[in-house]
């Protein structure tokens, strides 16, 4: 019987380095409804995502949801979509580029970074398969969700998995789950939210808003609402924020049932009809502007709040590739490296030598036999 394990030719004077797979959510390729559908088709096939019954999702999914949604979604990517493409797209191959100038600045050791994207492409197949042709032996997976949830960290996992038991020879590997309280996030977050202030001023109500989750998912143990409110806390204590200068929302519900609140939408009308005339929202889960930050927050619920009788509504951009954030990016990666050892670059080219050496004099002695 053939073997599925899959390998690579195994070449002793090759370098070995370390890996760096950043991974995000995704994004269909084009603003057009049949990208969309595909792409949409993949995220809510996840079964992280929608923890329903498949039968009934199937039904529900197909039948109903990817004949409606599609036309609508492209729409709102149609708004967003800029020269390069994608915006979360174009964001993460520079977060990409950003990590590797300054990792190799800070490690003599050999880095490769790498982007996948855990729907569309470029997926995570071809990500680990970027490193794995590189001769990565050892991998840091890093998705890029300061708050765990299950849907998201959990699936990327899931798809990570998935790959790898394919794999005849695995990488050593180091996932990192979750950096919701990382001071070098927080700070990041904190300077971007001064850097807005100084530039536009400081409104009467400041919104941390993140992408929801059913209710029966934190009810389950998921401890993504937590986090979240960690997150804020932090952030808002670094600024020395009033308690009632700010707040914790969340977005992106879908359906019917309860999701966690309280609801940005709901949150905006009310604070609208409550005098405040002026909210600055930031979105500490999203670590690139996309559709979520870009169109719902930056164009639909500020109609919204300025509808309801709001006066001014300032969106304070995801931290993307601001050096803050890539100081934070760095620090996960030097926290996870503890305990590798990690030789220099000619040390490595040295012992490849040898290596290579060892194996031309043990071919020259086994043809002499």
């Amino acid at each position: 019987m053939r073997s599925y394990l899959t390998a690579v030719p195994h070449h002793h004077e090759v370098i070995p380095i370390t890996g760096v797979l950043l991974v995000n959510l995704g994004t269909p390729e084009a603003p057009t409804p049949a990208a969309v559908r595909r792409y949409l088709a993949e995220f809510l096939s996840d079964p992280r995502v929608t923890e329903m019954p498949r039968w009934l999702w199937w039904w529900i999914l197909h039948g109903i949801i990817l004949r409606v949604r599609p036309a609508r979604v492209a729409r709102n990517y149609q708004k967003i979509w800029t020269n390069e493409g994608s915006p979360l797209l174009s964001i993460s191959f520079a977060q990409v580029a950003a990590l590797q100038q300054q990792i190799d600045r800070h490690f003599a050791s050999p880095f490769k970074v790498v982007l996948a994207m855990r729907y569309g492409h470029p997926s995570i197949a071809e990500g680990l398969e970027q490193l794995r042709q590189a001769n990565a032996q050892k991998i840091i997976i890093l998705p890029l969700y300061p708050q765990y949830a299950s849907a998201t960290t959990g699936s990327v996992f899931d798809g990570c998995a998935a790959v790898l038991k394919q794999y005849r020879v695995l990488p050593e590997l180091r996932f990192i789950t979750h950096y919701h309280d990382q001071t070098a996030y927080i700070t990041a977050l904190a300077t971007q939210i001064k850097n807005h202030w100084r530039t536009h001023g400081q409104s009467e109500q400041l919104l941390f808003s993140f992408h929801g989750l059913p209710k029966r998912f934190f009810l389950s143990g998921d401890p993504y609402y937590c986090e979240c409110q960690k997150t804020a806390r932090l952030v808002a204590n670094q600024l020395n924020l009033a308690e009632k200068s700010w707040q914790v929302v969340f977005q992106s519900r879908f359906g019917r049932e309860e999701w966690l609140q309280p609801y940005m939408d709901n949150t905006l009308k009310s604070l609208a009809q409550t005098g405040i005339r002026r909210v600055d929202v930031i979105c500490p889960g999203f670590a690139a502007d996309c559709l979520e930050t870009l169109e719902e927050i930056n164009h639909t619920y500020r109609n919204l709040f300025l509808q309801a009788g709001g006066k001014e509504f300032h969106y304070i951009p995801a931290l993307n590739d601001q050096p803050e954030h890539i100081q934070a990016l760095l620090e996960l990666i030097i926290q996870h490296t503890q305990g590798w050892q990690m030789p220099t670059l000619t040390e490595l080219q040295q012992e490849a030598t040898l290596r290579a050496q060892r194996v031309a004099d043990d071919k020259q002695y086994r043809d002499e036999l």
